[in-house]
């Protein structure tokens, strides 16, 4: 029986897992702009968020949730993260029952700080969740170049089926039970790829953005273990591959917005003249709020917070982390 996916959200990393997916099965991306939706159908092209790049000819797309999602055999959430739980109490109108989750949402819902998995239970109780995460920049997937991805489900019978879903020549996924780990990794380095965005604005080589990367995935690694990760994640796709992609790719939104604070812009300049979200920004207060609750430092993502609300330059936030006192590398 073929498999019908119904993708919502139609940015650069919607569009191309899309695109993906209508390699393997019937797909359908819900697009919130018409002629958007339009344009995927009749020209194969994303011009807003992926100049230049061709699609999949057998995607379709449409504006209407209920035509996306009401027969779909498989729902993937794409949308933002403060935008998440409204558009998916608007799709669970039309979603058939046990119908599997799959969201590619790298952040935290504000105020509840839930990872969207857990989003998904609250709006679409019952039903098997997970992510697709990894070092995964749209335009090096749709120009060709090979990557690899995570479906992370505690579900692995599913997880399986959705791998070949998802899988391509030159697309690898792998699977993984670690829901938890994989989307802190997801979220939290996108924190991290500001501070390393920041080093590269302020003019630091390439010894300072390397000690960014490490020291920051000691951080998420650090969350993620007391939110009950597995630490092999953090070393995986999830963790260690996506935060090196994210903090150094010019592609990185999260980097170019710590690029441009580095450099003395304003953050509500910067956040307004892009088209798409860099989930960092929104992410960097509730990481320091999960560390609080959980009992663990993580000086880098309260820098990044601090410097996203406007309450220190990015020159003082890299002076108060270099003055902090020394200690042990591996520390709780």
């Amino acid at each position: 029986m073929r498999i019908r996916v119904a993708v919502i959200g139609a940015g650069s990393w919607g569009t191309t897992v899309a695109h993906l997916a209508a390699a393997n099965a019937e797909t359908v991306l819900w697009a919130r702009r018409g002629e958007v939706a339009e344009e995927v159908t009749r020209r194969h092209t994303n011009e807003r968020y992926l100049p230049g790049f061709a699609l999949d000819p057998e995607l379709v797309a449409t504006d209407s949730l209920a035509e996306a999602v009401s027969g779909a055999d498989v729902l993937v959430m794409g949308v933002p993260s403060h935008g998440f739980r409204d558009t998916l109490g608007q799709v669970s109108e039309h979603l058939r029952p046990w119908v599997p989750v799959l969201s590619l949402t790298k952040g935290l819902e504000q105020g509840s700080r839930l990872r969207m998995t857990e989003v998904v239970g609250e709006v679409l109780p019952g039903r098997p969740v997970g992510v697709l995460t990894g070092p995964n920049l749209a335009k090096e997937i749709l120009a060709g170049h090979a990557a690899a991805s995570v479906i992370a489900m505690p579900d692995v019978a599913v997880a399986t089926e959705l791998q070949r879903v998802f899988a391509g020549d030159r697309f690898r996924v792998y699977t993984n039970t670690d829901v938890v780990g994989s989307e802190v990794g997801g979220a939290l380095k996108n924190v991290i790829a500001i501070a390393s965005g920041m080093a590269d604005g302020l003019g630091a080589g390439d010894n300072t953005r390397a000690a960014v990367i490490t020291r920051g995935l000691a951080e998420l690694t650090r969350l993620g273990l007391a939110m009950g990760g597995d630490p092999m994640t953090f070393a995986g796709l999830a963790g260690m591959g996506d935060l090196i992609a994210t903090c150094i790719s010019p592609q990185s939104r999260n980097r170019h917005v710590g690029e441009q604070l580095g450099a003395g812009r304003d953050i509500a300049d910067i956040v307004a003249e892009m088209n798409m979200v860099a989930e960092g920004v929104k992410a960097a207060p509730v990481a320091v709020e999960l560390a609080k609750h959980h009992g663990v430092e993580m000086p880098i993502a309260g820098h990044v917070a601090e410097v996203c609300a406007g309450r220190m330059t990015a020159r003082d936030a890299y002076r108060q982390l270099l003055a902090r006192d020394q200690r042990p590398e591996h520390y709780t």
